[in-house]
């Protein structure tokens, strides 16, 4: 089936300007300068007014994650849909190995999960929770065989998935040498242990703790620990996830600086939540915000720096760390003990409209939108240009963006499964008009015609930054 995308805006990473896109197939067939393109035959999509964008890549997802007791409320089912009608177009989850399982066990039960299941394409990282002999020739063999290309580790969470430095240096040096990415979660996973046990100790047990027992500083420090250990390891490639806080940044900058091969992501919640306003909510309301790395004080230069570090690009790329949790019966465990609240928000669904409004405001430029949601995470985890760009060739993965639009964000219209919404009552300047997933229209004016088993496995080669 033949597609004309017309009289539409194209935004890519090397401009904006007027065009009509020919879809044929599942791959995009051609690129026309305004009203060139074939007068009959396509189906034709009216983009008058819109932004024509690639479909989005969510490169930190959590779908069915087991954590504190319980899991992520989202299925790969539920999960892929809400991000579809949101304009993402592609996920790369985390696969699980949990301490003494086998790497390729945890594999295939996230490929059990997903298969048959997806509505959009999909690809996996490695969680890697165990740093053995045996994990690291199973790095080797997933990046030559499996399309998994990144392993995740763990400064956090001892006794769950936590690696010390010396388990960390031994995957970093494995990772250099297959070229794979290391992502870290950088926090002082010991010493926040501390606190915490010091801190209901004093009977201070509310939600807001959890923010204030993960201070920035010990955010700080572990990714600047992450980043002279991936030094050791021959500089090693290091991409920080869900960085939330000035000190981190400040860490990743240097290293920039200097050349190294260090990236990081942040995620929306850090872009605009707070721990005052949202985290400190009274009684136990603020759980709903709990998630980790915590949101960050509105009395400090979070926020401003960090839309300062996505213009600069020392921030790459904005994903969700998408792991939603119903409020009751999920987040209601840590009642009375904020350490026992499972961590995490659901914004799969929302990313696109939240990161649109920042160019709305005056925060982003539309290229730098397009990059940080869609180009930058394909070409960081090995999916361009396949996925995250409009290009002959290219899968015909496609936003069709409408300015001019309106979305309010709520519980009683989102399609994640939540009880709850992180941003409730939330406005964007703009609307998801329609999406296209491989040539096909899923998502159209309100009315999704998606369905669960349509999405791909997409294996990935290595990071288009690192070749």
């Amino acid at each position: 089936m033949s597609i004309l995308i017309k009289g539409g805006t194209v935004v890519g990473p090397s401009g904006a300007y007027p065009a009509d896109v020919l879809v044929d197939g599942e791959t995009v067939a051609a690129i026309f300068a305004p009203g060139q393109g074939p007068a009959e035959g396509p189906e034709v999509i009216d983009a008058t007014g819109k932004y024509v964008i690639p479909g989005a890549v969510d490169a930190h997802t959590h779908m069915e994650l087991p954590f504190g007791g319980t899991h992520a409320s989202d299925t790969f089912d539920t999960g892929t849909r809400a991000a579809a009608i949101g304009g993402t177009t592609t996920i790369v989850d985390f696969a699980v190995q949990r301490y003494g399982e086998v790497v390729q066990d945890g594999l295939a039960a996230w490929h059990g999960k997903a298969d048959g299941n997806c509505h959009i394409d999909y690809a996996f990282h490695m969680i890697i929770g165990g740093v053995d002999d045996d994990a690291l020739k199973a790095m080797d063999h997933l990046v030559a065989n499996e399309g998994i290309t990144s392993f995740k580790l763990f400064m956090a969470y001892p006794g769950v998935f936590y690696s010390d430095d010396g388990q960390i240096l031994r995957a970093m040096q494995k990772a250099r040498e297959n070229g794979a990415m290391i992502m870290m979660h950088a926090e002082n996973g010991p010493a926040i242990d501390v606190l915490v046990k010091q801190a209901l100790e004093r009977g201070e047990t509310d939600p807001v703790h959890h923010g204030l027992t993960r201070p920035q500083e010990l955010e700080a420090e572990a990714t600047s620990r992450a980043i002279w250990l991936a030094s050791v390891a021959a500089d090693c490639p290091l991409y920080i996830v869900h960085l939330s806080a000035s000190k981190a940044l400040e860490q990743v900058k240097a290293a920039r600086d200097l050349g190294r091969n260090v990236f990081a992501e942040t995620c929306p919640q850090y872009l605009y939540l707070t721990l005052e306003d949202q985290l400190g909510a009274p009684g136990f309301e603020g759980a709903k915000w709990v998630c980790s790395t915590p949101l960050r004080s509105k009395h400090e230069p979070h926020r401003a720096d960090l839309w300062q570090g996505l213009r600069t690009n020392d921030l790459s790329v904005v994903s969700t760390d998408h792991c939603p949790f119903c409020f009751k019966d999920q987040k209601e465990l840590g009642l009375g003990d904020f350490s026992k609240i499972p961590n995490g928000i659901g914004s799969v669904e929302h990313r696109v409209d939240l990161l649109y409004q920042g160019v709305v405001d005056g925060k982003l430029s539309l290229e730098r939108w397009v990059e940080t949601i869609a180009t930058t995470p394909a070409r960081m985890f090995g999916l361009y240009p396949r996925k995250g760009i409009i290009a002959p060739g290219s899968d015909a993965d496609i936003v069709v963006y409408d300015p001019g639009g309106h979305t309010r964000i709520s519980v009683e219209t989102h399609h994640m499964n939540m009880d709850h919404s992180a941003w409730e009552g939330w406005e964007i300047d703009g609307r998801v008009d329609t999406v296209l997933s491989r040539g096909e229209v899923i998502s159209s004016g309100g009315e999704y015609t998606g369905r669960a088993g349509r999405g791909k496995y997409v294996p990935r080669a290595l990071s288009s930054y690192l070749r």
